[in-house]
């Protein structure tokens, strides 16, 4: 038995092996094709190296940067990104916490709506999205992270609603015989044991407001405001013409922070995910 479980465990390891190098060909491809001259390749072309005619250097890199206002992108990217990742994590632990604690007919039904709200697809409400953010002025970087939360609030919800039936409510309680008030007790006792779950939460948001293309297209001016996703679609040239090595390049440089982040953190996923699944 010994024996099979071993065979099993080496034939999963080549699986899992061979599919991670399936789902990173594409990264890869995007890489070597960024690094080539634009128009020197083609569709018999694009699987093949750089070659000393082809190699292009940074020049794609500078290229994609400077045109398009990549760099103004950058900013109302990380704008976006950071209110509205620091706005679900504020509301949504306390949510949270408030569901968990109070346990009555109107916050089970509160979060079952929570719930709910994740499987409700985007497309239902994306029409009227843009009039009721235009009406409410949301349509700029520094309010779309209202709209944000709204949308990320789902899985951020119930994941600290996991997370907070694991934790003792007797800690609470001492805090409280030791006067703190509910304020005090959240920010000095909870907030610090919601560590694994708000850093695993913090990145699944990051990932998903940052590569967000559709929400910012609907609500912000387009004139006024891109973001980088929305940026990298305007990179064509006269008729027409898509300009693919410095699109392919910024899309390297796009996809850079969330591979940092995500190599940085991918432990507190893990921890955070199972924290939430095991209730004590």
């Amino acid at each position: 038995m010994p024996k099979d479980k071993k065979m099993w465990d080496n034939i999963l390891t080549v699986i899992m092996s061979l599919l991670c190098l399936l789902w990173i060909y594409p990264i890869v491809l995007i890489l070597q094709n960024s690094l080539k001259i634009e128009g020197t390749f083609t569709t018999s072309t694009v699987f093949k190296l750089p070659t000393a005619e082809t190699f292009a250097g940074l020049s794609n890199y500078i290229y994609g940067v400077t045109k398009m206002g990549f760099l103004s992108s950058l900013g109302y990217s990380l704008v976006i990104t950071v209110s509205s990742v620091a706005l679900i994590l504020l509301c949504c632990s306390m949510t949270g916490w408030y569901l968990t604690r109070v346990n009555n007919k109107l916050s089970k039904f509160m979060n079952l709506l929570i719930v709910f709200s994740m499987v409700v697809p985007f497309q239902m409400v994306m029409f009227t999205l843009s009039k009721t953010a235009d009406t409410l002025k949301l349509n700029t970087p520094w309010n779309i992270c209202i709209i944000y939360l709204g949308f990320g609030a789902g899985l951020a919800v119930f994941m600290f609603t996991g997370f907070m039936k694991s934790v003792p409510i007797e800690i609470e309680e001492a805090a409280m015989i030791d006067g703190c008030n509910p304020i005090q007790i959240f920010f000095k006792i909870v907030f610090p044991i919601l560590k694994p779950t708000m850093i695993s939460t913090a990145i699944l948001e990051t990932m998903w407001v940052w590569n967000d293309y559709l929400l910012p297209t609907l609500v912000l001016d387009i004139k006024k405001y891109r973001t980088i996703p929305m940026a990298i679609q305007y990179f064509r040239g006269g008729y027409g013409r898509v300009e693919l090595a410095p699109m392919m390049a910024c899309i390297i440089i796009a996809i850079i922070p969330i591979i940092i982040l995500y190599m940085t953190c991918q432990k507190y996923i893990i921890e955070g995910v199972v924290a939430g699944a095991v209730k004590g």
